[in-house]
């Protein structure tokens, strides 16, 4: 009887506890999602000033996303063109490598992935400047290979070491059949690793595709004409010409959002999968 009526006592402080936990997780993400949402309601009311914005509009105007978008459509195009070769050069410079790293028994492969976690601490200005004088001496500044070839320096550090948990945890001995069947070392890794390994290879793909398309400093210091302007530098002018204007200022920052939310959501089981993927061998 005393523990049939412990019970309800436990299961109601088991539901407070959870309410709790719902209610704290609604307060952070209302909090996150704030800027987002002034933002927009911002973008919907062009012709108010800056103070003047109401919490709430009161009808939607959307001539500040017509004109923000026949001023920056060429920009985000630029963007979503660099980015997408910034993806491709990324997973194929940083599959093979976390391939190697993972399934080979490589000397010092140990240092090698420490060294790859160090570079991912470097100020990004510093490796702008040094590669501003590299590009120079190979003709790639104001280039579109040359932006992307930045901008994938930034995911690939990510990307090696997250596909590299993930591999480290394909068992050896389907390799090992591959290898009986003739397949040789290239064959096994395009034709059994990768498929096995899809779930990094999205998530990889997306981080990288992320961190080109946020990218402001490489686009900054690797153009000097608008031959390449990507949105973020395309925003950043436009925040100097259209100062008054934030009503098309923050339409500009709400169109060059919607790509990267499309893609998260998409995405979203396959990044858990990928995260979580190498975690348990």
């Amino acid at each position: 009887m005393a523990t049939s009526s412990m019970l309800p006592a436990g299961k109601s402080r088991k539901q407070r506890r959870s309410w709790g936990s719902l209610a704290a997780g609604i307060v952070i993400l209302l909090i996150m999602m704030f800027p987002l949402y002034w933002m927009l309601n911002t973008a919907l009311q062009p012709k108010a000033g800056l103070v003047e914005v109401g919490w709430v509009p009161t009808h939607f105007d959307f001539s500040g996303f017509t004109k923000a978008f026949s001023d920056q459509g060429t920009n985000l195009l630029t963007s979503l063109l660099v980015a997408a070769g910034a993806v491709v050069i990324c997973l194929v410079i940083a599959a093979p490598c976390a391939y190697g790293l993972a399934q080979f028994r490589l000397p010092g492969a140990k240092s090698i992935v420490f060294g790859t976690l160090i570079t991912q601490m470097v100020p990004g200005i510093v490796v702008a400047n040094a590669l501003y004088s590299a590009y120079v001496s190979m003709g790639l500044v104001n280039s579109y290979f040359g932006l992307m070839l930045a901008d994938a320096s930034l995911g690939i550090p990510f990307a090696i070491i997250l596909m590299r948990a993930f591999m480290v945890s394909i068992p050896r001995e389907v390799i090992e059949a591959a290898e009986v069947d003739g397949a040789g070392r290239i064959r096994t890794f395009v034709q059994v690793v990768l498929p096995m390994s899809r779930n990094s290879l999205i998530t990889a793909g997306l981080f990288a595709f992320l961190f080109a398309w946020s990218d402001f400093m490489f686009a900054l210091t690797l153009n000097t004409t608008d031959a390449v302007k990507p949105v973020t530098l395309g925003i950043y002018q436009y925040i100097g010409a259209h100062v008054g204007d934030w009503g098309s200022v923050m339409a500009a920052s709400v169109l060059s959002a919607i790509p990267a939310a499309i893609l998260l959501v998409l995405a979203q089981k396959y990044i858990a999968a990928g995260i979580t993927g190498g975690s348990v061998k």
